[in-house]
């Protein structure tokens, strides 16, 4: 159930840093952190603020962030996007040996160099000369385990 409006930024910019610092003890239901700055403070009080007012983040987004996070604390490469809800209009670029490349995601595919193809394996294919996962290509998915780090296929 939401709770009482949030007030506005600009009332939480007005407040001194004690005032900051218990109000983020109220909220949160520990001390702010020591050495947290001013802005930090704000910026977070008012996204809690916010978020109690209107509701969180949906699961699916916060189970998002949360692998996010713990693959870059692994020091693994983030797969940023799921290649099963690319929306068409979104552009893929890709460096390949000092050369970017650039694919349009289109209704039935992907536009590359004034083309139309069914995959992006295709088009990795033609870019590097050898055969590729597409989606590892462009970074959408990392690379399997098992195999080379590149996500080619044997």
């Amino acid at each position: 159930m939401p709770g009482p409006p949030a007030p506005q930024s600009s009332v939480l910019i007005r407040l001194s840093p004690s005032a900051l610092r218990a109000l983020w003890q109220d909220i949160f239901g520990k001390p702010a952190p020591l050495h947290a700055q001013r802005e930090l403070l704000i910026n977070c009080l008012t996204y809690r603020l916010q978020e109690q007012a209107s509701g969180g983040l949906r699961a699916a987004t916060r189970r998002q962030l949360i692998k996010l996070a713990q693959d870059l604390a692994a020091g693994t490469a983030p797969v940023l996007l799921d290649t099963s809800r690319i929306k068409p209009g979104t552009r893929l670029v890709r460096e390949w040996q000092g050369n970017t490349h650039e694919v349009l995601v289109v209704e039935n595919g992907f536009r590359y160099r004034d083309q139309q193809y069914g995959s992006l394996s295709e088009i990795a294919r033609l870019i590097t000369g050898t055969r590729w996962s597409g989606p590892v290509f462009f970074g959408l998915k990392r690379p399997a385990s098992r195999g080379d780090s590149h996500g080619r296929r044997a």
